[in-house]
């Protein structure tokens, strides 16, 4: 019986240990982060011979398709991070156009508030603005690059052109993305039972079934 209980134990701080060790280094490192120095790490170039092989691939097909998996990835990354921003974008430009600004000084005003990836946007529309480019220019070429902010720049662009009311489009866009949020939520929220197998067969059920279900058939044994 006390052999099974300390193989249950030892079974269980075998299998906790090293993401109790992930756990503490990650807390170490987000602690030391911010007093650690920035500094420009070397680009790790690989051996002669793996080098001999790779070159030959990254010209080829093969490296074409990589290059194109790797853009669609970030293309992907950096559209899911404008999704998760733009709601609250367009509520400060909601809140300028409202209080009596122009689509210009709306964007200018929401620049300024706007969450990192938004504001980087927003920012280079008033540097192209600055550097000459009109503004409808300088939006449509933000959209292009960020295909997310098509319809915000659309809005945008009709209200400065033809001066419609851009308030309730913006606040109609802002509704409609979240909505699109809280759908992309939910499918992740789906996703969690089916990756929680894993840990669930081989590491609780073991456990469970050396700390409760063999103590129990040992000790009907020892009975008979």
């Amino acid at each position: 019986m006390m052999l099974v209980v300390v193989l249950g134990l030892a079974w269980g701080a075998m299998t906790a240990t090293p993401l109790a060790r992930r756990a503490r280094r990650q807390r170490i490192d987000l602690r030391l982060h911010p007093l650690r120095p920035a500094r420009a790490r070397p680009a790790r170039t690989p051996p002669v011979v793996l080098r001999k092989v790779l070159d030959p691939l990254s010209k080829g097909a093969v490296g074409r398709v990589l290059a194109g998996a790797r853009a669609r990835h970030r293309a992907g990354r950096d559209g899911a991070v404008l999704g998760a921003e733009l709601p609250v974008t367009l509520d400060l430009l909601g809140v300028a156009v409202g209080a009596g600004c122009t689509p210009y000084l709306a964007v200018d005003m929401a620049a300024r508030w706007a969450p990192p990836a938004m504001a980087a946007r927003l920012a280079a529309v008033q540097d192209a603005c600055a550097l000459g480019a009109t503004f409808a220019d300088a939006l449509d070429d933000v959209a292009t690059r960020a295909p997310p902010l098509r319809q915000l720049a659309d809005a945008l662009l009709a209200s400065d052109r033809l001066g419609a009311p851009v308030a309730p489009a913006l606040a109609r866009l802002a509704a409609e993305q979240r909505a699109e949020l809280r759908r992309r939520a939910e499918t992740h929220a789906r996703r969690v039972p089916v990756r929680l197998l894993f840990p669930l067969v081989f590491v609780v059920l073991p456990a469970f079934g050396l700390l409760t279900v063999i103590p129990t058939l040992l000790a009907g044994l020892s009975r008979i």
